[in-house]
């Protein structure tokens, strides 16, 4: 109930949070269909507590889905609602617990707000993680001037869309920046998004060092747009003479 979307100059406040039917549901009746389908499926994971997330690794561990992304910017309950990605201590602890009841890949999903990003982003390499995707949404509220009262119920929500890629371009870079100043085979793959919406904010985030880029909002408005920035990006790779991301990946670093 209450309102879930709020439009904001170049962005979109959500305040969906994680709906949806649960993992058993989902590996019995989603996954499969995805399975089916050419691109790579990976299960996004969250939980309220630890015992929560690694129930839900556990189930997927018995699934045929390649990748487990595990999102750690969720409320840890039993810790007063800090996120488990806002503390490099707490986010290394889980990404430890959750390797050891799965073989699966884990990509683990970082929190904008935590603040020390570079701290998070080690513990959870150095607790087992596969790869890092980031940012997730920022924290942001919207007030109703009419009413005067907040536009959501938990007064504070998400904000995403192309008014955080400059935000999360910067995270990005800053990421790949560290990593980069690691032994080569002790670094692991970062996953850039936040408000990518055009192929040049996909350029954007590879050449600060992004091995992947991962797409929402902007699907929101345009369920195509992910098709048009591949197209693009091929276009923009024809034009340079690169044959292959790695051509320009990290350039700027």
């Amino acid at each position: 109930t209450g309102i879930r979307l709020q439009e904001t100059p170049s962005g979109l406040i959500n305040s969906i949070g994680l709906e949806n039917p649960g993992i058993p549901h989902f590996i019995e009746n989603e996954l499969p269909s995805m399975l089916s389908l050419s691109p790579v499926t990976i299960a996004n994971l969250s939980g309220s507590s630890y015992e929560s997330y690694l129930e839900g690794a556990s189930l997927l561990d018995k699934t045929s889905v390649p990748m487990i992304e595990l999102n750690i910017s969720c409320p840890n309950v039993k810790a007063g609602g800090m996120g488990f990605g806002l503390d490099p201590k707490i986010a290394g602890d889980i990404t430890s617990q959750v390797r050891k009841v799965t073989s699966k890949p884990l990509m683990v999903k970082l929190s904008p707000n935590a603040p020390d990003l570079l701290g998070v982003a080690q513990a959870v390499r150095e607790a087992g993680a596969y790869a890092i995707s980031l940012v997730n949404t920022f924290q942001a509220m919207a007030i109703n001037v009419e009413k005067g009262c907040f536009v959501f119920d938990n007064v504070k929500a998400g904000l995403a869309g192309p008014a955080i890629k400059p935000l999360a371009l910067r995270m990005v870079f800053d990421v790949c920046k560290d990593m980069a100043k690691l032994p080569e085979k002790e670094r692991i793959p970062v996953v850039g998004l936040g408000g990518i919406h055009t192929w040049q904010d996909a350029v954007e985030f590879i050449m600060a060092g992004a091995n992947a880029i991962q797409v929402g909002t902007a699907t929101f408005a345009d369920p195509l747009a992910m098709v048009t920035i591949i197209e693009g990006l091929e276009s923009f790779m024809d034009r340079k003479g690169y044959k292959k991301i790695e051509d320009f990946r990290g350039c700027v670093l």
